[in-house]
């Protein structure tokens, strides 16, 4: 993608607010937001719409060979708002298509943009993967192997995805025919709710993305948040850059609450690494996702999986 010096000047304005505010990586950091942004951002084979509201779409990428491929169900970060999309993993997606992997990256409804927040958010993400089901009768996708793989804000809900068979029976989310997911590679997630409110984290979006404190709505939290929901049950890996404290922060706070809930879980740390290297394909931290990645998929790694990667 080739942006003109005015749409720099404006993604460059744009992603250092979010930077300042959001607690993303600040230009001391390897790579920057506004870098991430202005990466190449390849097109998917195809853009399919699932609902009658804008976000409600997915872009579809498939490997090559017939198939039946595992699926990626990938989403996206930016603090849940409506300011921030999808295009910064093109990259990552690209290149998990290119390891085997149809990837479907979903859109959902954000905050700031109407039916955005709660519960419509939660709402999209789940019927956008849901319709994992039906891309499967047109397209050689497997969607009896699926890993939910999100980023930032998108861990949280890629995380919270299998929460979905596990919910009370009483939550407007518990759904027994969900699409079931076999393993969640969440990267720098945000997957402490609760804590994220309290530190007004990203200009406060996690209450906004709840629509209210956890004083206020403690029962939403409950079931939104990916560190009141666990044990999950199934395969996790959690990856986060050694320079990335803000997000280092609820992975840390889930990683223990997962830990003592019994989850199969793991942690990994890219040394040298912030918030964005962990999307980037170009960066060092991606032979860490491909192979957790491989990982969670059933296949076998090629590195070694130590706590701390160089």
């Amino acid at each position: 993608m080739h942006a003109s010096p005015r749409l720099r000047i404006l993604i460059l304005a744009a992603t250092t607010a979010l930077a300042g505010c959001a607690g993303l990586p600040s230009s001391k950091d390897p790579k920057s937001a506004a870098e991430a942004y202005l990466d190449p951002q390849p097109p998917p084979d195809a853009v399919i719409v699932w609902g009658p509201h804008q976000r409600q779409f997915g872009e579809l990428r498939m490997p090559d060979g017939a198939g039946p491929h595992p699926v990626v169900v990938m989403l996206h970060g930016g603090c849940w708002l409506a300011d921030y999309d999808h295009g910064y993993m093109a990259g990552l997606a690209e290149a998990m298509r290119n390891e085997g992997f149809a990837v479907w990256t979903v859109g959902f409804r954000r905050i700031g943009e109407p039916g955005g927040g709660w519960p419509n958010t939660l709402f999209d993400v789940a019927e956008g993967t849901d319709h994992v089901r039906e891309l499967a009768v047109e397209h050689p996708i497997d969607p009896e192997r699926v890993v939910a793989v999100g980023h930032s804000a998108g861990g949280q809900l890629a995380l919270w995805l299998a929460s979905r068979r596990s919910q009370p029976a009483d939550s407007p989310f518990r759904d027994d025919s969900a699409l079931d997911i076999d393993g969640v590679l969440a990267l720098a997630a945000a997957a402490d709710l609760v804590g994220l409110s309290d530190r007004r984290t990203c200009s406060d979006a996690a209450t906004r993305l709840i629509g209210g404190s956890p004083d206020l709505h403690p029962e939403r939290y409950a079931l939104a948040s990916p560190t009141e929901r666990v044990p999950l049950g199934v395969k996790q890996i959690l990856v986060n850059g050694a320079l990335d404290a803000t997000w280092s922060e609820p992975a840390d706070a889930y990683y223990e609450a997962a830990l003592q809930a019994g989850d199969p879980v793991e942690r990994r740390i890219v040394a040298g690494a912030g918030h964005f290297e962990l999307v980037d394909p170009r960066s060092s931290a991606w032979p860490v996702v491909r192979d957790a990645l491989r990982e969670l998929a059933g296949g076998e790694a090629t590195l070694p999986t130590s706590d701390v990667a160089p």
